[in-house]
Parts: C-alpha cells; structure tokens; sequence
C-alpha cells in the first residue's frame, strides 16, 4: 500500500466536494489515506501530526494557509507536497486549474515535478537560555501584543543596523516574500534566489526600507519592550518579554513542493496578481 496525506480546507465546499472524489480514486488505485484536518472522509483515516505514518507524498485542497499548515507534516516526513488549484489561485499549489483525474494519474505514475523551498529556524533566548525554537517556510515576524508599538533592535552578523519603533518586524524567506513581507511593502524575490528579506512594519524612523540579505547572515532582534509576540507562518507563536533575543538564520531542511508539470514564477506571479501582460501602452 502507498500512502498519501489529504490535507483540506473544510470551510470550502469545493475543496470538500474534490476531497470525496480525491478519495474514492485514490483508493482505486491502492493508496491508503489519511488526514490531519478536521473532517470526516470515506477511506480516510484521521491522524494528528504525531501519529501519521510513513507518507509518500501530500496533496491539499484550500488555499495557501492550508499548505501552510499541510507542510508542517510534510517537511517532518520528507515528502513533497502538491496543492491542488481549485479557482483561487495561491503562490504555493498549481497556477492552473487541472481535472482531478490528472492529479491522481501524475501521483500515481510519480510525474511531478520537485521544487524545493528553502525554510527558516528561529530560536528566542531569555536571560542565556533557550526558551522556544521552531521553524518557518514563509516568515518568521516579532510584533507588538497590544495597540502600543513595538521597540526593537536589530542586529545582523553581530553588527547593529537599527532600532526602531515600529509594529513589527518581517524576515522572510523567498517563498515569503509575496505574503505578509509583500503586504508590508517588501520586494517580489523569486524562490531561486538565495536571500532574505527583513523589513520593519510601520516604523516611525527616517529609514525602514527592506532589507535583502545573504542566507549566510546570522539575524537577531531584540525587544526593548514590556511585551511582544513571535509568530512563525501565523501557526506557531511564542509570548515574548522585554530584552528577549530572537536568533534566526538558514533552516537545513527544506519544504519540498510538487507540480504536475514545470512551471516558472512569472506565471504564477502574472496569474497571482492578474498583471497585464496583452498589448503594451494600451494597445
């Protein structure tokens, strides 16, 4: 038997609807499945994170915070994760919207295409000791708890570059860089690219530009207010405390995406953003 995991968005009745086909063609062909999202499918068995057994590979239906969440199963597996476009069209499943049956046919034949995405880890020590860890394929940001800003100091390769007051601050990674890190007003970085972005949010300073940095760089900020908060793809957070340090820099691991054919960045950045690409000046 091959295994799989589903991972789907269940306020979306299309991502459910393909969730039921997926599973009944998928047990047709001799996949056993199973699931860590909060639904109850026929052939598919429920796990959590902890008890999920060994996994050729992942398939999600929803958005990109689905994949999010799908690839804290995957990456601890080492399995890629394909992510299935069902009309919303994210930076991290297919640009185009496939049939169900070719999915199941690339899976089953192991077509896909690998394109593996570079992770960050991040570690917050308090008083000497090391208090939390984790990882982070988007971004990693510390930001304020409560409607006060935030006071913060960054360092970079043991160097000072700058305190700001601010509402956060953004280091992302390339995957990263046209979520939040995008929203704040941060640089579109294509995922070959070997670098990060770190950029303050709102920052009441003369310069708060982004950064874009080398993987090699060792990142650390430190908060100089009472209280702040560490959020990690907003799915692992951490309570922060003034004159705690948050240390982040190059994860070893990767997150592994698939596709069912090679496709580049620009089109899913044109498809993304609907960018005219018809005619020029009008024409």
């Amino acid at each position: 038997m091959r295994n799989l995991l589903l991972v789907v968005n269940p306020s979306r009745p299309a991502a459910v609807a393909a969730a039921k086909e997926l599973a009944a063609s998928f047990s047709k062909v001799g996949f056993s499945l199973y699931t860590i999202s909060d639904i109850a499918l026929v052939n598919v068995t429920n796990c959590t994170l902890e008890n999920l057994p060994a996994l050729e590979v992942g398939v999600v239906l929803g958005g990109d915070g689905t994949m999010l969440r799908a690839a804290e199963a995957t990456r601890l597996h080492q399995i890629p994760l394909l992510g299935v476009n069902l009309g919303h069209v994210g930076f991290l499943a297919e640009v185009e919207k496939t049939t169900l049956e070719r999915v199941v046919s690339t899976i089953a034949d192991k077509s896909y295409v690998i394109d593996p995405r570079m992770t960050l880890k991040y570690s917050v020590v308090r008083k000497g000791v090391e208090v939390a860890h984790g990882w982070a394929l988007n971004e990693v940001m510390v930001e304020r708890e409560d409607a006060a800003m935030i006071e913060l100091f960054l360092e970079i390769d043991r160097r000072p570059i700058s305190r700001w007051g601010c509402d956060g601050l953004i280091c992302s990674t390339p995957t990263g860089s046209t979520a939040y890190a995008f929203s704040a007003g941060g640089p579109v970085v294509w995922p070959e690219v070997d670098a990060f972005v770190v950029l303050p949010i709102s920052a009441h300073a003369l310069f708060s530009r982004a950064l874009v940095i080398s993987t090699h760089s060792q990142i650390l900020v430190r908060v100089e207010s009472a209280r702040g908060l560490l959020s990690a793809d907003s799915l692992r957070n951490f309570e922060l405390i003034e004159a705690d340090q948050v240390h982040i820099s190059k994860d070893n691991g990767v997150v592994t995406l698939a596709h069912l054919h090679q496709t580049l960045f620009s089109d899913r950045l044109v498809a993304k953003f609907k960018l005219p690409i018809q005619g020029w000046r009008g024409e």
